[in-house]
Order: structure tokens, then C-alpha cells, then sequence
């Protein structure tokens, strides 16, 4: 930062100068709180939108509040998300009493914190902006499938996806199933694979093929990284270790719904479309 105590938050910054903030810039500040200081993590393209603003007054903001530009900004901002995981300031009253039921649990609930902080601190707004751009794209077909422990998450992000857009589909488990629809990929289909340690090698052969036929694929996996990493577009990589015989997959799950939010938010009209039209069925009674 230019000139500002590096030990102060945005919020403070912003209270600072707010005599001094532009109509523009207020409601700019007003989006940034609504949901601080997660809601500074989106692209700077989409915070504008959101706020109702232009990108230069993003810009503008960041500059005003001392940072060298947004990306300064937003790392300070992904800092404090992360110090509150940590500090269990996300529920004090709550996690840390229960967190004394028992020595085991004090140590899982306490690396499930380390595991968000550092999945929020890897996050890449940019690649999450356009995962979610792919993923809106009614043009694309989407193909989800997992590993032995990532299965249930492909199932739960296709049957999230599914409800507010069409051709969403889970690979199917079995492997000898699989020629038909790798067959049938091409440049318009998505492949989104799940995969971490110990990495199944057949997913790496289902991508090796799908790569071959153009499909894009898209890993969410681990720290350490999938060997997929080599046949994938975009990566998503969170933080899974935890004090038992299996790793956690809770990354993973912040991950899928903010993905979600994020795809939603792109198709506002049609996803409400569908979603009421999906509700109409189950009211019906013919489902």
C-alpha cells in the first residue's frame, strides 16, 4: 500500500475517506459491504456490475484508499477473509465452544478452518469469473464426473447446475460406458473433473480422451495437483488435508456453490425462468 498502515482493513480505510467518497464510489462501497470482505473477491468487471459503476471506478476507489490499483486491494481484501477463518471469527459463539466437545473434533474443526482460509487465499477471481462465463453459455454442453471420494461433488454440482440451465450431464461411473459419450464431445462440450489424491488414473485416461476429441475440461483438485492438470483449460485447486484416514472435500463444496452463484448470476432471467418452471411441475403434481 501507498502511504497507509498495512495493519488496517478496508472497512477502516473506507470509513476514513468517506466524507471524501463520490456518489459513484458510495454506491461502489455500499456493494464491498454488503457481504464483507467476500464480496471484494469477485473480477473487478464484475464488482462494477454489481455496484452499477464503471471498472475506472474500481479503480478510482482502490487508488483513493491508498492501493496501488484493485489487485493490491483485493489482496488485502482475500487477507482479512482469510485471518477471519482463521481467527474463527466466522462464528465465535458457536464453533469455538463446540470445538471443546472433544480433542478429535478441536483438531478437525481447526484444520477445516486452515483448509477455507487457504482454499480463499488460492482462489483466482479471473478464473473463477470465467469458469463461470463457460458454465452460463446455454452454446456448451456440461459433463461432470469424479474419483472414488470427488464423486458425490461432481453429482452435487450437476444436480445444482441442472436446475438452473439444460445439458448437464454425470458422466457415467462405469468406465466400458464411457466411449459413446467421449464419441460425441467436441469444442462446445465442457468436461468438469474432480479429482484428488490418490488420483484415479482412469478420470486421467477420460481426459486424456476428451482432450483429444476438443472438449475443454476443468479440474478442481487439490494442492499438490491432478496429473489432469496437463490436459485441463482451467484449475481449481483447494485446500483437503485433515487430521483423519480422509481428506476433506469442504473446499471443494465453497468452491461448487460459489461457482453456482457466480453462473447463476449470469443467467438471471432464464435460471428464474426455469427454476419457476420447474417449481410448476413439482406443484402440479405430475412429477
Amino acid at each position: 500500500m501507498i502511504g497507509q498502515n498495512v495493519t488496517e482493513t478496508v472497512e477502516s480505510l473506507i470509513t476514513a475517506q468517506a466524507a471524501e467518497l463520490t456518489p459513484a464510489e458510495r454506491k461502489l462501497t455500499a456493494e464491498l459491504m454488503r457481504d464483507y470482505p467476500v464480496s471484494g473477491l469477485r473480477s473487478v468487471t464484475k464488482l462494477a456490475d454489481d455496484a452499477g459503476v464503471s471498472t475506472p471506478t474500481v479503480i478510482r476507489l482502490a487508488r483513493k484508499l491508498g492501493f496501488e490499483g484493485f489487485p493490491e486491494m483485493q489482496a488485502a481484501l482475500r487477507s482479512e477473509a482469510s485471518g477471519r477463518l482463521n481467527s474463527g471469527a466466522i462464528d465465535d459463539s458457536g464453533w469455538t465452544v463446540a470445538s471443546r466437545v472433544s480433542p478429535t473434533f478441536e483438531a478437525f474443526t481447526s484444520a477445516i478452518y486452515r483448509n477455507l482460509a487457504r482454499t480463499i487465499e488460492r482462489l483466482d477471481p479471473a478464473t473463477f469469473a470465467e469458469i463461470a462465463d463457460v458454465l452460463a453459455d446455454d452454446a456448451n454442453r456440461i459433463w461432470l464426473h469424479g474419483g472414488r471420494l470427488t464423486q458425490a461433488q461432481a453429482q452435487y454440482f450437476a444436480t445444482l447446475l441442472h436446475i438452473i440451465r439444460a445439458d448437464v450431464s454425470l458422466i457415467p461411473v462405469a468406465p466400458t460406458s464411457w466411449p459413446p459419450v467421449i464419441a460425441d464431445m467436441g469444442r462446445e462440450t465442457v468436461l468438469v473433473l474432480f479429482d484428488i489424491r490418490r488420483y484415479d488414473p482412469a478420470l486421467s485416461r477420460l481426459a486424456a480422451s476428451a482432450a483429444d476429441q476438443g472438449a475443454r475440461i476443468f479440474l478442481f483438485t487439490d494442492t499438490w495437483g491432478s496429473p489432469i492438470k496437463s490436459f485441463a483449460e482451467k484449475v481449481v485447486s483447494v485446500a483437503i488435508e485433515a487430521p483423519s484416514s480422509w481428506d476433506s472435500t469442504l473446499g471443494l463444496t465453497l468452491a461448487i456453490e460459489a461457482l453456482v452463484a457466480e453462473t447463476q448470476d449470469r443467467r438471471k432471467i432464464a435460471s428464474q425462468d426455469r427454476i419457476e418452471a420447474l417449481e410448476e411441475l413439482l406443484r402440479s403434481g405430475r412429477i
